[in-house]
């Protein structure tokens, strides 16, 4: 279990990973919303074919 001091320092790098990921997606012209909806479908694709667990279908 993560102390409270350790989950306030992740917390943060969070933070500076989701500045990040929309920093990109911002740069690349992209939707958050859409590439989040997409992700969910494929991994629902996924649970459906019993393949939730792996590498993924692209790799």
């Amino acid at each position: 279990m993560l102390s409270d001091e350790r989950r306030a320092a992740m917390s943060k790098e969070l933070g500076d990973v989701l500045w990040y990921v929309a920093q990109l997606a911002s740069e690349l012209e992209l939707d958050l919303d859409e590439i989040a909806q997409g992700n969910l479908e494929k991994l629902l694709s996924r649970q459906r074919r019993g393949v939730l667990s792996g590498s993924g279908d692209e790799r």
